[in-house]
């Protein structure tokens, strides 16, 4: 007789032996775990046998459980193959917890302050275990879980799975879309690189266009947290992307599964009579229970799915990192996230208030409210060529407003500032500037010029003799200058101490410096490629020691002014540009320079 005033573990391994008295406990421990399911029925499922138990124990956990209680117990056959759903639903709510779960093991290391955010993202990429791994299935998530809630939806436009009585399903759905975007493109501004900052701030200026002029300079300023995105803006992005949009994702992906359940997965539209919604009449023989069919099922889709982004993110995708974000310095080519590109691109168009507030939210309000205005009865492909072709005609429009919104499509950069940005731009999208990395020791202190490959070694001495002529104090090879990047003013300039450090050696590309020398001679093709617009051009490049292990590079691109009309040069008839002359009739000399600072243990590399 047991002690306690109740049988105890002890009485029942007396009584039953120690192999059967641990077996029902564990066996009691799993089925209070699975609301249901003992050991007995988790190897029948497992195995695909019918329960041996009755009533059938597989339906209790979607009455009793925690986790299932948001499923059907069965589901139509109709609904379970590939088709209608493409299971661009379920893997919609899988990215869902696969970026919560890859962003929380972010956020143990990350600190949202421009003063440290980019060096923990230094931190993550290089110290910490799995870090990188983490960081890119976390950025490869987003984007795919973007272009997945997007696919769904479309899915749902074509089948017509937006009819009575599933208008609120539609709605919760195009929600959720909108917060999925939002969700990436605060996240997009975390990594505090060049990338994120401007491409943010271009999002972020749409804003600015929210009429009246007094609202969208007010919503502008909340969302930067001032005149530009600093410590304040990005907390609030952090903020936004940490706790506020995943709250309401959550809380709308609840309410979007709720309804999905309520009146059922709608069946393909050719296995419905017109103006019937038979989903949640399931014929006995039509019944394909959750457990076992759709959970294996689900479960391989997760297996799958993730092992594709770790396949990726190991052999095929690194997420972007540039340089350190830099208010100060606009990137040639900057967009925003490729998802919103379609707004960029409208934005083109004309009026930034039209195109860029009022037809995003035509567009948005319009598929928001399409179940309502699309009342007709027939979910079949035939009966809905209107609908359809609406469809096709949206992703169309989409894809060519998208087109619109890269850089490269109704932008025009001068050939210049493109050449000078080819050649020192800072490491972006693993391409760096071509004068980067050339070695340390081969950026020996000097003037070098294009003209050398024109002329030979009398193209250094020409290219001195024409650079004289722009400059109030001609200089000779023992003449100490500095250049900066005001055009003509800068000029006046070349000769002022207090930027360069040595004195400045006029002379050919040294032998032993091949690097140097080939990325003069790609200069020097840049140039020629672009001859039309910079008639008769030449370059030049200046090192100058700055410091004892830091170089100063300067680029300067002279040329002859041409006339352009809709940013391209005019042509006479024998298909010369028709050069801009001055009050004495000769050609107008302009001229661009830029630089940048180059340390010994900067290490650049070519890919």
């Amino acid at each position: 007789m047991s002690v306690l005033p109740f049988p105890s573990f002890l009485d029942d391994v007396k009584e039953k032996g120690l192999k059967k008295a641990v077996f029902e406990v564990v066996d009691e421990s799993v089925e209070r775990l699975t609301a249901g399911l003992n050991i007995q029925d988790l190897r029948e499922a497992i195995r695909g046998e019918s329960p041996s138990r009755r009533p059938n124990p597989r339906l209790r956990p979607h009455a009793d459980g925690f986790w299932l209680h948001m499923r059907p117990s069965y589901y139509n056959s109709d609904v379970t193959g590939l088709y209608p759903t493409f299971r661009l639903g379920w893997l919609s709510t899988y990215f869902v917890f696969f970026e919560t779960i890859t962003g929380i093991f972010l956020m143990v290391w990350y600190t949202p302050s421009p003063q440290v955010a980019y060096a923990d993202m230094l931190n993550i990429l290089g110290n910490v275990p799995l870090g990188q791994l983490t960081r890119d299935l976390h950025r490869l998530g987003a984007e795919a879980m973007v272009l997945i809630v997007s696919l769904h939806m479309m899915r749902t436009l074509f089948t017509g799975s937006y009819k009575k009585p599933r208008q609120f399903t539609w709605f919760t759905g195009v929600l959720l879309l909108a917060l999925t975007g939002f969700l990436s493109f605060t996240g997009y501004l975390l990594p505090w690189d060049q990338l994120a900052l401007w491409a943010v701030t271009i999002g972020a200026s749409m804003i600015e266009a929210t009429p009246p002029e007094i609202v969208g300079t007010n919503l502008n300023l909340l969302i930067r947290g001032g005149p530009e995105i600093g410590a304040n803006g990005l907390l609030r992005f952090y903020l936004v992307h940490v706790l506020a949009l995943p709250a309401l994702l959550f809380v709308f992906t609840g309410v979007h599964y709720y309804k999905v359940i309520l009146h059922g997965h709608s069946l393909p539209p050719s296995r419905e009579n017109v103006g019937e919604d038979t989903a949640k009449r399931v014929p006995l023989d039509k019944r394909v229970y959750y457990i076992p069919d759709i959970l294996t099922s689900e479960v391989m889709w997760v297996a799958v799915t993730t092992l594709i982004l770790i396949v990726l993110c190991v052999w095929f995708y690194d997420a972007p990192l540039e340089n350190h974000a830099d208010p100060q310095i606009t990137p040639l080519g900057t967009t925003a996230p490729w998802y919103f590109l379609w707004i960029q691109g409208a934005l083109k168009l004309g009026d930034k208030v039209f195109w860029g507030i009022i037809f995003p939210g035509i567009v948005v309000g319009g598929l928001a409210v399409l179940p309502y205005l699309d009342v007709t009865r027939s979910r079949r492909f035939a009966d809905r060529r209107v609908m359809i072709s609406f469809g096709l005609a949206l992703i169309s429009l989409s894809s060519f407003f998208s087109y619109m919104g890269l850089s490269k499509f109704a932008v025009s950069t001068s050939a210049d500032s493109e050449i000078l940005h080819e050649l020192i731009f800072p490491p972006a999208h693993n391409h760096i500037g071509k004068l980067l990395p050339i070695p340390f020791d081969e950026l020996k202190p000097g003037f070098y010029t294009t003209r050398q490959f024109e002329y030979g070694a009398d193209g250094v001495t020409q290219a001195v003799d024409e650079f004289n002529q722009m400059i109030e104090t001609p200089f000779t090879a023992d003449t100490t200058i500095a250049v900066n990047t005001d055009e003509k003013e800068m000029a006046a300039e070349l000769t002022a101490a207090g930027l360069a450090t040595s004195n400045i050696t006029i002379r050919a590309i040294p032998g032993d410096a091949p690097e140097l020398y080939k990325v003069m001679e790609e200069f020097n093709q840049l140039l020629e490629e672009n001859n039309v617009e910079l008639n008769d051009p030449w370059g030049i490049v200046v090192i100058t020691n700055d410091q004892a292990n830091l170089k100063r590079v300067d680029i300067i691109i002279s040329w002859n002014e041409v006339q352009t009309e809709g940013g391209k040069p005019v042509l006479d008839e024998n298909g010369n540009p028709i050069l801009v002359l001055n009050d004495l009739g000769e050609p107008i000399r302009r001229f661009n320079g830029t630089h940048v600072y180059i340390h010994e243990n900067s290490a650049y590399f070519n890919n």
